[in-house]
């Protein structure tokens, strides 16, 4: 079994040990902990999956003096410790020499890994980007200091203690309440011509998911909705999203228009002009496999051929 292979398993974060006193410098003792580096938004990858290395390769100073942080990810099946280097965005780590070693961005990254990986891989860049990004107490300005293996910090100044910050957002397939053949999706000024997506947004103060559906919908595409139903989350580091899923029904089908300033286009889209999409077929672009667009996007697909 390969390092990669020892943790592409079933994952326990384990957060319960994250309050034990010098916990990083414990499992890093160990030999068969295992370190995934992490610089900004960029993962290593091996064999087809994250790239672990064995303690050993951080134990030189020079390798050691690379990294900006480090933190607890979990265990794994096997009960082996799995820590994060934490390395800034420009900074390479040992071994990127080894040629069967790349280093990707986890967008491009995530959709050839399974659901264990991506999920530390997503799990390690969000608690990177924090870690790397928020050094400082936004309420006094006094540099913190990094406590729970890596999940808190503390301001020595004030004595706040500050966490990782999650952003709700919501995402949505909208369906034609008269026509179960049909699906509503939105094209974002930024996208290239013919991708298409579900409508997102982030949640604002004092707005509860279901509430911000309804408003994102109105806002972007010009539809009220029925009933919203969830359907399922996907935690997303860009920046610092959960992004939780909901399918809806348009009360107005007629009424689709887009906002014209980040929405430029809305389109009914027939079943099988997305199935041909999730094949590879057609001109239409759908938003890749990792994200929870595209499952929310196949779920209404598989749904017609039941």
């Amino acid at each position: 079994m390969t390092s990669s292979d020892s943790a592409r398993t079933r994952w326990d974060r384990a957060a319960d040990e994250r309050n034990i006193a010098e916990l990083i410098p414990m499992v890093l003792g160990d030999p068969a902990t295992r370190v995934l580096a992490v610089s900004g938004e960029r993962v290593r990858l091996r064999d087809g999956g994250l790239a672990w290395d064995t303690v050993s390769r951080w134990a030189g100073p020079a390798a050691a003096g690379q990294v900006d942080e480090w933190a607890f990810l979990g265990r794994d099946e096997h009960g082996a410790a799995l820590v994060m280097a934490v390395l800034a965005a420009d900074t390479g780590a040992p071994g990127d020499d080894d040629a069967s070693v790349t280093t990707e961005s986890l967008r491009v990254a995530a959709p050839d890994l399974d659901r264990t990986e991506a999920a530390l891989a997503v799990t390690g860049v969000s608690l990177a980007r924090w870690l790397l990004d928020a050094p400082f107490c936004p309420a006094c300005g006094a540099r913190t200091e990094v406590l729970q293996a890596g999940w808190s910090r503390r301001c020595p100044s004030c004595g706040r203690e500050h966490f990782p910050r999650t952003d709700p957002a919501v995402i949505v397939a909208i369906t034609n309440r008269d026509d179960p053949d049909r699906l509503l999706l939105g094209s974002n000024a930024a996208w290239p011509d013919q991708r298409y997506s579900c409508f997102a947004g982030f949640v604002e103060a004092g707005e509860s998911l279901e509430g911000a559906v309804r408003r994102e919908v109105r806002e972007e595409a010009g539809v009220e909705v029925g009933e919203v139903r969830y359907r399922a989350s996907q935690a997303w580091p860009y920046p610092r999203s959960l992004m939780v899923g909901f399918n809806a029904e348009a009360v107005d089908a007629g009424s689709a228009r887009p906002d014209g300033e980040e929405i430029v286009s809305v389109r009914w889209f027939h079943r099988q002009e997305i199935g041909d999409a999730l094949d590879g077929r057609g001109d239409l672009l759908l938003p890749g496999p990792a994200s929870i667009a595209h499952r929310l996007i196949r779920e209404w697909h598989a749904a017609g051929s039941l």
